[in-house]
């Protein structure tokens, strides 16, 4: 039976079109890097098979809720800065696990690029089908970093990549065999990388962290909208400064009070770019969001978003930035962050 090749791309125009970067699941996503934030998602489509590949130049937060039923697979193609999911330092061609109905946070501190596979865990027979551990589900159930072997990680990710390009550029109707040798080459480059991948500590030395971090998540999660000050977390949470700085700095890169602060214009630019004009004013929405002086808001948002928050109200972006240093297609060599 022929199967249809489907191809969906989406030039990135702020840290919102983030949260489908993986088709057919939902993340909440924070810029944490200030810049304009551009880049692109590609997902790529063989019958019920799905490759998401997503290249974007400023770092982010991400995180996923509990409620998709299948798994992701994703590789690491390249990256600008440190980036760690749940408290695994990743590399370029480090593959995740991300298991099912899973709760997951990712930080990249920089610029990357990744490819993720979604698959449903009845699938798994079929598609491991020569490799007894990967075919058993119960092996897929907690989270977990397969750090790739230097050689074969450069294999597989230069090979995904070019495939993934070569394959968006493809529209049309693919013939049973096709569709079949494709798919199974995708899934064989993150199966060839974990089948080869070299023992690492799983438990990750920024658990501690991690976990103080959530607790601050949690509570602003608890708190809605409301902007926050530095002093209401650490009395609710009995955290010192000291730890909490120690904390965001090891997890982020940053310090809570600026963590704070970006999280605040993140909602003040999500707002600005679904209001309209005649109905709403910058002035409003920034002292909602715990911006008084005008003025130096202005500047913190000019500096964070590329453009003035006016432009954001109107609709009028500034154009799109030339990604450097992220791989957005085929590669010459995997790049890989600094030590």
């Amino acid at each position: 039976m022929a199967q249809q090749l489907t191809v969906e791309r989406h030039d990135l125009d702020g840290f919102e079109g983030l949260q489908e970067a993986v088709k057919g699941t939902h993340f909440d996503i924070l810029q944490i890097e200030p810049g304009k934030l551009s880049g692109f998602i590609s997902h790529l489509g063989i019958g019920s098979f799905t490759l998401s590949v997503c290249a974007f130049n400023k770092g982010i937060s991400a995180q996923r809720t509990s409620s998709d039923d299948k798994i992701l697979i994703g590789m690491l193609l390249g990256a600008q800065d440190r980036v760690t999911q749940w408290s695994f330092d990743m590399m370029p061609t480090d593959i995740v696990v991300i298991p099912p109905r899973a709760d997951h946070r990712g930080v990249h501190c920089g610029g990357s690029s990744y490819a993720v596979i979604r698959l449903d865990p009845r699938e798994l027979p079929q598609v491991f089908g020569g490799d007894p551990w990967l075919s058993d589900a119960e092996n897929w159930q907690e989270k977990n970093r397969f750090r790739a072997n230097p050689d074969v990680g450069l294999i597989a990710g230069q090979g995904l990549s070019r495939l993934a390009h070569h394959l968006a550029r493809q529209t049309g109707v693919l013939s049973e065999g096709a569709a079949e040798f494709w798919r199974r080459t995708i899934v064989d480059y993150m199966a060839m990388t974990i089948s080869n991948s070299i023992p690492v500590d799983q438990g990750g030395h920024l658990a501690s962290a991690m976990r103080l971090v959530r607790s601050v998540e949690d509570y602003l999660w608890e708190t809605g909208d409301r902007p926050l000050h530095i002093s209401e977390i650490c009395f609710q949470l009995g955290l010192s400064r000291r730890s909490l700085h120690r904390a965001f700095h090891e997890v982020f890169g940053i310090g809570p009070v600026k963590f704070l602060r970006r999280k605040r214009l993140c909602a003040v630019h999500s707002i600005l770019k679904e209001s309209s004009p005649e109905m709403t004013t910058v002035a409003q929405v920034a002292i909602e969001q715990g911006f008084i002086e005008l003025g130096r808001f202005s500047q913190y948002y000019r500096a964070m978003f590329g453009e003035a928050p006016s432009q954001t109200l109107s609709g009028m972006a500034c154009p799109p930035i030339e990604l450097a240093g992220v791989m957005t297609s085929t590669p010459s060599g995997m790049p890989r962050y600094p030590h």
